[in-house]
C-alpha cells in the first residue's frame, strides 16, 4: 500500500492492523482534529500511512505495556473491551440518558454469561435465576439480565435513577408513544417561532460560520494547535472577544433576554430566559398526556434534552463551573461557539432516538422480570417493596431466592449522585436524598468518608444476604486504592475467592492516565 492513504484506505489498514473495525467516520475524526496531517493529492483528501501508525502505537501497544508496568502484569486486557467501539458499549437503551459511574454491558456480560475462559474459569448464573443489583444506578445490570434470559431487581436511593432504569425496562406502546412526542414537537416549534428564536440564532450561526471560516480553519487550525505552532489560549481568547461584539449586537437586534429574574434553583440558574419558556411550555404539554408509561418516556426525553442544554460551555458540559450566556472560544472544537437558546433541536433528536433505542431493546429482550426500586438497600425489605409492584416476581424469588449479586458501589468521594441530576429533580419533582448516598463527593476521601464508606457497603451486603440463596456469588465492581474491600467483606461475613483486575480505557474525565477496577468476587464464609 502507498505511503498516502485515503479515508477509505485508511479505514482498511487500521481495522486490519487492530483487529477491529475502524470506520471512515473514525479516519475523518482525526482528521478533522488535526491528530494525523491532511494531505490534498489531486483535489483528494489523504493522509501519511506512518503518521496513522504513530498515532495508533501510541494509544493501542504502548499504552498497554505502559499500563501493565504501572498497574501490575495481573491487569487482564481481555476485559478493557477495547475492541468495542462507544456505540456497542452505549447500545440501545444504555444511552438513553447521560449518567456518570455506570459499567459497560460488555462488563456485566462477561460475569452473567455461561462462557468460561482462562480468566472466568467457572459459570456463575444461568438462565431464570434471579440476580440483584442493590447500587442500581441506570440500570445496566437489569437490561443485559433480560437479554441474557435471567431476572433481576435493582435497588437505589435515588428515585430518578429507578425512574430512569424502569423506563429503560418496562414495555412500551410504540405507536401512541411517537403520536404523543410528535404532538409536542408540533406545538414546540410554533411556540419557538412566536419567541424569535429561530431567526435570531439562524442569523448568529451565519455569522459564526463566516468568523470561524475565516479564523479556525478545518482541519489547519486544529492541526498548528496540536503542534504549538499556534498559542491556541492566546488566540482563542483574543478571537473570542473579537466575536463577542457581533454577537452583543444580534442581542440588541433581536431584544434577547438573557438571564432569568432568580436563580433559587438550579433550572433557574443554569437556563436562558428563552430556554426555560420553552422547558416550561414542553413540561405543561407532557403533563397532559394520560397514559402513564408513556408519560414517563416523555418526562426522561425531556430530562435528557435540558441537560444538553445547560448554559455551559462543551467542555464543561459533564462538569459545570459557572453559567455561560455569552459566545465563547470551544477548546474541545477549536473555533467560537455559542451556548444553546433553544431546547427544540435537542427535543426532536432525542424524541427520535428514545424511540429507536426502546424499539431496538425491545427486539432483544426475553420474557422474564426486571424492576429497579426506589429505597435504602442498607434495610429494605425487599420482599414487601417488591409484593407492591411486582406480585409475579416476588412469588418466584421466594420459591428460587436471589443467586447473586453483581453491582458496581459508588467510588469514595467521587460523584454527587443526586446532585448530577439537580435539573431533573427540579423539572420532575423527585425528593432528593443525599445524606443517605454511600460515599458522596460532599463528604470527600478523609478517614472519616472511607469508614463511612466500609460500614455503609457491609450494610447493604448484610441486608441483602437475607434474601439470597445459601451458595450465592457477589461481584462487586471497585477502585479499591484505599484496599477497603477485605475489611467490608470481613463485616458482611464474607470472604474475597478471588479478584479479576481490569484497564478502564475509556474514560469521561479528563484524565487519560493508567486506571484500573477491580471485580471482587466473594462468598459466604460458611
Amino acid at each position: 500500500m502507498s505511503s498516502l492513504l485515503t479515508i477509505k484506505q485508511a479505514s482498511q489498514f487500521a481495522s486490519q492492523c487492530l483487529n477491529k473495525n475502524i470506520t471512515t467516520s473514525n479516519i475523518s475524526y482525526l482528521i478533522q482534529y488535526g491528530r494525523v496531517k491532511k494531505i490534498n493529492e489531486n483535489g483528494n483528501t489523504q493522509i501519511v500511512k506512518q503518521d496513522l501508525v504513530k498515532y495508533y502505537n501510541a494509544y493501542q501497544s504502548a499504552r498497554k505495556i505502559t499500563w501493565k508496568k504501572q498497574l501490575g502484569n495481573d491487569l487482564n486486557w481481555a476485559l478493557s473491551f477495547e475492541q468495542y467501539k462507544e456505540a456497542e458499549t452505549t447500545k440501545h437503551v444504555h444511552r438513553l440518558h447521560p449518567y456518570k459511574g455506570k459499567f459497560i454491558p460488555q462488563l456485566v456480560e462477561y460475569f452473567l454469561d455461561n462462557h468460561t475462559d482462562n480468566f472466568k474459569k467457572e459459570i456463575y448464573f444461568k438462565k431464570e435465576d434471579i440476580v440483584l443489583d442493590p447500587f442500581c444506578g441506570s440500570g445496566t445490570m437489569l437490561v443485559q439480565a433480560s437479554e441474557l434470559g435471567m431476572h433481576a431487581i435493582g435497588i437505589d436511593i435515588s428515585a430518578f435513577n429507578a425512574f430512569i432504569s424502569n423506563i429503560k425496562i418496562e414495555k412500551h406502546n410504540f405507536s401512541e408513544l411517537r403520536n404523543e412526542l410528535q404532538k409536542i414537537t408540533n406545538s414546540l416549534i410554533k411556540f419557538v417561532i412566536d419567541l424569535r428564536i429561530t431567526t435570531f440564532e439562524n442569523e448568529l450561526l451565519e455569522e459564526l460560520k463566516k468568523f470561524n471560516n475565516k479564523y479556525f480553519p478545518v482541519p489547519e487550525y486544529k492541526y498548528k494547535a496540536q503542534r504549538g505552532i499556534i498559542n491556541e489560549v492566546k488566540y482563542g481568547i483574543e478571537k473570542e472577544k473579537e466575536f463577542l461584539k457581533v454577537y452583543q449586537s444580534l442581542i440588541k437586534k433581536y431584544n434577547i433576554k438573557l438571564k432569568q429574574n432568580k436563580t433559587d434553583n438550579f433550572i433557574d440558574k443554569w437556563y436562558f430566559q428563552s430556554t426555560r419558556e420553552e422547558i416550561d411550555f414542553a413540561f405543561s404539554l407532557i403533563k397532559k398526556i394520560k397514559n402513564i408509561e408513556i408519560k414517563k418516556v416523555a418526562g426522561i426525553i425531556l430530562s435528557r434534552t435540558i441537560r444538553s442544554c445547560r448554559a455551559t460551555t462543551h467542555a464543561d458540559l459533564a462538569t459545570l463551573k459557572e453559567p455561560i450566556f455569552t459566545t465563547y472560544y470551544c477548546s474541545k472544537h477549536g473555533k467560537i461557539c455559542k451556548p444553546l437558546f433553544s431546547i427544540l433541536s435537542w427535543w426532536r433528536r432525542y424524541s427520535i432516538d428514545t424511540v429507536n433505542r426502546l424499539q431496538q431493546f425491545d427486539r432483544l429482550r426475553t420474557e422474564t422480570h426486571q424492576i429497579c426500586l426506589a429505597g435504602d438497600s442498607k434495610n429494605i425489605d425487599i420482599f414487601k417493596s417488591l409484593e407492591k409492584r411486582n406480585p409475579s416476581l416476588t412469588k418466584l424469588m421466594k420459591s428460587k431466592k436471589i443467586k447473586g449479586i453483581f453491582s458496581s458501589p459508588p467510588y469514595v468521594g467521587l460523584i454527587n449522585y443526586h446532585e448530577q441530576h439537580a435539573y431533573a429533580y427540579d423539572l420532575l419533582g423527585f425528593k432528593r436524598q443525599d445524606n443517605l448516598e454511600i460515599g458522596p463527593l460532599f463528604r470527600g476521601q478523609g478517614k472519616e468518608a472511607r469508614q463511612s464508606y466500609i460500614q455503609g457497603v457491609s450494610d447493604v451486603l448484610n441486608n441483602c444476604k437475607k434474601f439470597l440463596a445459601d451458595d450465592f456469588n457477589i461481584f462487586l465492581v471497585a477502585n479499591d486504592k484505599w484496599n477497603m474491600y477485605p475489611e467490608i467483606a470481613e463485616r458482611s461475613g464474607m470472604k474475597i475467592v478471588n479478584r479479576f483486575k481490569r484497564p478502564v480505557l475509556n474514560r469521561t474525565e479528563k484524565d487519560k492516565g493508567a486506571y484500573c477496577e477491580e471485580i471482587f468476587y466473594l462468598k459466604n464464609l460458611i
